[in-house]
């Protein structure tokens, strides 16, 4: 996911909840739940998003403004692709409960994230656009990839493609909040870090734990050969997390643009 404000919320839980839910998202289990394996089996891929320069600097609040504003334009992009990708992964959910967490999600992503994408893009604070918007290359990549695993490939390996999004950036958003709420507090006035803070909302782990839970009902569902496709899928989605993140600071212009 490219990274998004929180707000894929499907229900209230108590605090109490939210906490275990937290902790349940972001530690690592010796369980046999399929959704470890493939946090598992990316590990080498998340350990090289941990150390990207585009997140320390966007956490530390050095980020320059136009790489952000590139990053919050490319995020804007990749959510109304994203929001396409989960209507569909919501249109071949087994039951309703399914589908209408997916709908919800996707509703959220092409309406609340959108709007306060908007408005940090139009409130004076950033670089003004000094070009006409368009994908990225990693970007289009991404969405593209998405939105054609989520129309063409069973239901199971679509959920897995899309998980990535909720669930690295809920592990990388606990972080970048930390640091953010750091530089806040020796520079309240800070562009962008009052919205990097809230990058570890509990709501957006409820979610994630949500988003797990049905990927590993859908494993539980699949067939062998399914179940080595969700791997690939949630491998190939997190590959992208990490070109979309680093492009925001060391951009691939198109051929002959």
């Amino acid at each position: 996911m490219a990274t998004t404000q929180p707000a894929y919320s499907s229900a209230v839980n108590t605090s109490a909840e939210n906490t275990a839910v937290s902790s349940s998202v972001l530690t690592e289990s010796s369980s046999d739940r399929f959704t470890d394996r493939l946090w598992a089996e990316t590990q080498a891929l998340r350990e090289s998003i941990d150390s990207l320069e585009f997140l320390r600097r966007l956490g530390d609040g050095t980020l320059p403004l136009d790489a952000f504003r590139t990053y919050i334009e490319q995020d804007k992009l990749y959510l109304e692709g994203y929001s396409q990708a989960l209507s569909l992964v919501a249109a071949h959910a087994p039951n309703p409960q399914a589908a209408g967490f997916w709908s919800n999600s996707a509703s959220t992503a092409a309406t609340v994230e959108s709007s306060l994408h908007d408005g940090l893009l139009t409130g004076g604070i950033l670089p003004a656009e000094s070009s006409r918007l368009e994908h990225s290359q990693a970007c289009l990549g991404y969405v593209s990839y998405l939105i054609a695993t989520a129309a063409t490939a069973p239901y199971a390996v679509s959920a897995a493609a899309v998980l990535p999004c909720f669930w690295i950036y809920a592990e990388v958003g606990r972080d970048l909040a930390a640091s953010a709420r750091e530089v806040l507090d020796a520079d309240p006035t800070h562009p962008y870090a009052q919205w990097v803070s809230t990058y570890d909302a509990p709501e957006f782990h409820e979610s994630v734990a949500k988003a797990r839970e049905l990927v590993d009902a859908a494993a539980d569902a699949a067939t062998e050969a399914d179940r080595e496709a969700m791997s690939e899928a949630f491998r190939i989605a997190s590959r992208f997390e990490l070109m979309f993140w680093d492009s925001a600071l060391h951009p691939q212009p198109w051929p002959a643009s």
